[in-house]
């Protein structure tokens, strides 16, 4: 059965409406394997009887593809007659959602089956499937998010293409890189005042902002939580609070992985430690290295790098991404202090050892993303994977006199996840081929469609 820590307390939403008898409407919101925020909008009313017994949502919610539509050859719609699962509310998640109006709050829910199992395809449950492993092995993970995007123009450029967002405090648009550039935040000041501000009342630990590797592209820190589901519940319900205030300020805050092909990608960054059972901090080492557990988890991180890059690309547009000296990684590597490999243990002094996975895009689920580099990190503490040396100095050229990669198109990465008996190991058979078979029929509908590039290169040419 359920453990009581996953599903919140019916006097957590007593107490709310005793606190907010303000709000008159609730945004109840689910996160399906493309990363998708899906709900329902409900009068308060009707909020206390979710927490006393939960919300019947259908299974099919669970596999739908990245535009919501039904996913039929997963046998989770007609086959299956479509049948309910009961969606239970994540503890500490009823809060206010002063984007949406004064008189509105969200919550997050999970799905379980009608007998109170988790259900085996929720990415929440994926990832606590991972760290329980965690757990019986005496380990607690430290986790935190990090990710990039663009604001962007409500409206298309005359050829239908993306503009930066104007600021509303001067009037232009930003033009140049401007990396680290204190005008250039500035200039979106109202935004991000107010995003902080909601942040607060959302309970997200968010940190300090840049200005990015291009124009209009920002990145704000999540802070580190010794609860990786829950610094995974930031981080996604951090990139809906971003859309939703955004919009206020009338622009919008994309995730797209690579929006612009000479402009920067957009990458979501984790950063990853390890406690034992006193909270001590196992990847600490006076060698800038870090410990032998922590060359292990980099370890395993490599060698499941490549079958885990379905889930870290997800998107036909994520592999657009990657391409050499562009600050996206293109091969299994790792270094101290560099910037240019997919794994790197970042300066600091000792008590602070630990490495941030670079490699997934923004487009990408934090639940999912969380579950593969753990599983990385785990198989290679377990089995004390070798990393090899270092990489000092230019990743890209390191990795090109290697020969070492990374896939490179989308096919090719999902046959690999796939056929991976390691991570069918963490996260589940089920999971793993309900996960392919919905990439399947995304990438057949994708490549169905027919695009003004097809006309620009085919047309005459043909």
């Amino acid at each position: 059965m359920t453990a009581p820590s996953m599903v919140a307390d019916p006097e957590e939403c007593r107490r709310f409406l005793a606190e907010h008898p303000h709000i008159r409407f609730v945004d109840i919101f689910f996160t399906s394997m493309t990363g998708v925020p899906r709900g329902k909008r409900l009068r308060i009313h009707e909020l206390q009887a979710i927490y006393d017994y939960g919300r019947f949502l259908p299974g099919s919610i669970l596999v739908v593809d990245t535009t919501g539509a039904d996913c039929e050859e997963t046998g989770l719609v007609w086959e299956d007659g479509d049948a309910d699962r009961r969606a239970r509310p994540v503890p500490g998640t009823l809060r206010p959602a002063p984007w949406l109006g004064p008189d509105m709050a969200q919550v997050m829910l999970s799905l379980y089956e009608l007998d109170g199992e988790p259900n085996d395809l929720d990415p929440r449950h994926v990832l606590r499937r991972v760290l329980d492993m965690f757990a019986a092995d005496g380990l607690t993970p430290v986790a935190a998010c990090e990710l990039e995007y663009y604001l962007v123009d409500l409206e298309r450029t005359a050829d239908g293409d993306l503009q930066p967002a104007k600021s509303a405090l001067t009037g232009q648009r930003p033009k140049t890189i401007d990396v680290y550039g204190l005008p250039e935040l500035e200039a979106f000041a109202p935004f991000l005042r107010e995003l902080w501000d909601t942040s607060d009342v959302l309970g997200v630990p968010l940190e300090g902002a840049i200005s990015e590797f291009a124009p209009g592209q920002i990145e704000l820190t999540l802070k580190h939580k010794p609860d990786a589901l829950a610094a995974a519940d930031d981080a996604q319900v951090y990139k809906r609070a971003t859309k939703g205030v955004a919009l206020r300020h009338g622009c919008e805050a994309t995730f797209m992985a690579k929006p612009w092909v000479d402009r920067a990608g957009s990458g979501f960054h984790m950063h990853v430690s390890f406690n034992n059972a006193e909270g001590e901090n196992l990847c600490a080492s006076e060698d800038v290295e870090g410990s032998e557990l922590l060359r292990h988890a980099i370890g395993g991180m490599k060698a499941l790098l490549g079958e885990s890059m379905a889930i870290l690309a997800p998107n036909a547009n994520s592999y657009r991404r990657f391409k050499a000296n562009s600050y996206a990684p293109v091969a299994p590597t790792w270094g101290v202090n560099n910037r240019t490999v997919s794994l790197r243990v970042p300066a600091g002094p000792p008590p602070t050892r630990h490495v941030e996975h670079r490699v997934a895009g923004a487009d990408a689920n934090p639940y999912l993303v969380m579950a593969v580099v753990l599983a990385g990190a785990l198989h290679g503490i377990r089995n004390r994977f070798d990393p090899g040396p270092a990489i000092v100095g230019d990743g890209y050229a390191a990795a090109a006199k290697s020969g070492q990669t990374l896939p490179t198109n989308w096919f090719a990465a999902v046959d690999l996840f796939d056929g991976s008996t390691a991570l069918r190991e963490y996260l589940g058979d089920r999971f793993v081929d309900m996960f392919v078979s919905v990439k399947r029929t995304e990438q057949a509908r994708f490549f169905e469609v027919v695009t003004a590039l097809d006309f620009d290169w085919y047309l005459r040419n043909a």
